[in-house]
């Protein structure tokens, strides 16, 4: 695929992000676009004729996208006839191309001993080109089958099953708690990494396929299972997995110390509904913030967090620092587990001249105020041996904070919902439904995604919602 001699060539090259000192005044996308087309179709050449694509395979693409298709396709400047190959395994690649951390590219054979083909740079060019071109249109259904499938959750995985199972032609309802339509997509992720016009453009598109949106209503509370079944044939639970981990050390309720979603959802909230940044005492303006966890939201809390006016930002993770390249033990085609930078450490070194990360740290406790506020925490060093976590003594260290934000990942679905469904759980807590089949205990009723295989990808959430449309459709024949 691609040209015979490209990846000889060509190195590889990504899109540059729009500058640091004009990027962190405002929340826009951090993206420039694919205004290059003559490099994109250098990275297209950059494909290797590898006869494995394990870019595919199952340490790479969850989806399956036809990435050695659309790569040699954007090598010969066809651009739709891309996007038509994008589409046939991916229903959202403008999500995708925008969040996933793209373990196509860590599978990619050329990375065994160079830099892999920016696949990733391809797939939201082609989207975007295509949205920009008008060839993104709605799907008009022909023909209906008089089936009625209600959908609780509008996250990723939700999107992917009722877009799936409105094109069979089926009739679908998306319930959504909140008051805007996109789950994670709309308040989990910030602006700056996810626009939320690229979500309701998505969500406008689906409604005018036919798929049908309830805003504002908590299935579990506001209406029971019991109720949607009398009207509906299928339930398919795609509620996400929103009970986060938390961080019980003394002093835990001290003002000022938040979870990060509750964070980063009350800034996303006030720029949708006001049009500005918070300015509540959740604010991170003027305040020594300290970030507690590493992984995308912990990145996402440093990048807010600095366009709101933080004084100072540090970052601590328990685990060491990765190395530059893979270690023995991490070999091609897993997912290389190495040092990277992301938007908000490269935001934050530029600013205050260095890396916000701080390694081998275990918080102990907050310490408050008379007024109940937190005013610093203690850490102290850690090492791990034989797998077991020891620490440091004489290595405790007290920090100043007004503000603590605590991304340490999600355990498990919230359970009202669940409950109320009268479904089984697995022993993490989630939703138990085999992979494959993601039916419960209860017949009729379905799930996909975090709520059932735990906190994991957008790109998986978007796999699991087509398969349970699939397996849901099985169920109505």
């Amino acid at each position: 695929m691609g040209k015979i001699t490209g990846f000889k060539e060509f190195d590889r090259k990504t899109e540059a992000y729009r500058p640091v000192d004009l990027r962190i005044k405002d929340y826009g996308e951090i993206f420039t676009g694919y205004h290059d087309k003559a490099h994109l179709q250098e990275q297209g050449a950059r494909c290797m004729d590898c006869g494995v694509p394990f870019c595919q395979s199952e340490n790479g693409c969850p989806v399956d996208n036809l990435i050695p298709e659309f790569n040699d396709l954007i090598y010969h400047n066809k651009w739709q006839e891309a996007l038509v190959r994008l589409l046939k395994t991916n229903n959202f690649p403008e999500f995708t191309g925008r969040v996933c951390p793209a373990p196509c590219e860590g599978s990619c054979v050329l990375s065994i001993n160079n830099s892999a083909v920016a696949i990733k740079n391809i797939e939201q060019a082609i989207i975007d080109k295509g949205f920009d071109e008008g060839w993104v249109k709605p799907y008009i259904v022909e023909y209906r089958t008089g089936k009625k499938i209600a959908i609780i959750g509008s996250g990723p995985a939700g999107l992917a099953a009722a877009d799936e199972l409105n094109k069979i032609g089926h009739s679908v309802t998306i319930f959504e708690r909140d008051d805007h339509i996109g789950g994670l997509l709309m308040y989990g992720i910030p602006n700056m990494k996810l626009g939320k016009d690229v979500v309701d453009r998505r969500v406008k598109l689906m409604q005018d396929s036919g798929v049908e949106f309830i805003t504002n209503v908590d299935v579990g509370k506001d209406i029971t299972t019991i109720q949607l079944q009398q009207n509906f044939d299928a339930l398919v639970l795609t509620t996400g997995a929103s009970k986060a981990r938390d961080l019980l050390v003394d002093n835990r309720q001290a003002q000022g110390v938040h979870l990060a979603m509750e964070y980063l959802v009350k800034n996303t909230k006030s720029l949708l509904d006001t049009g500005s940044v918070d300015e509540s005492d959740l604010s991170a303006k003027g305040k020594d913030v300290i970030v507690i966890g590493g992984g995308d939201t912990g990145t996402d809390c440093i990048g807010t967090a600095l366009r709101q006016g933080a004084k100072s930002i540090v970052n601590f993770e328990l685990m060491g620092k990765p190395p530059v390249e893979r270690a023995s033990n991490n070999p091609w085609p897993l997912w290389p587990l190495i040092y990277r930078v992301d938007y908000g450490h490269a935001e934050v070194t530029e600013i205050f001249g260095k890396d916000p990360r701080q390694y081998h740290l275990m918080t102990q406790s907050f310490i408050k105020d008379d007024q109940n506020f937190v005013i610093g925490l203690k850490t102290v060093n850690v090492d791990f041996k034989d797998g077991q976590l020891i620490q440091i003594n004489g290595s405790e260290k007290i920090w100043n904070t007004q503000l603590v934000l605590l991304s340490m990942g999600f355990v498990s679905p919230e359970h009202y919902l669940s409950d109320d469904a009268n479904i089984e759980l697995d022993e993490r807590g989630n939703y138990k439904a085999k992979y494959g089949q993601y039916i419960t205990s209860q017949k009729s009723i379905f799930t996909a995604g975090d709520c059932r295989r735990g906190q994991s990808l957008v790109v998986w959430a978007i796999n699991e919602g087509r398969g349970v449309a699939a397996k849901v459709n099985e169920y109505l024949a």
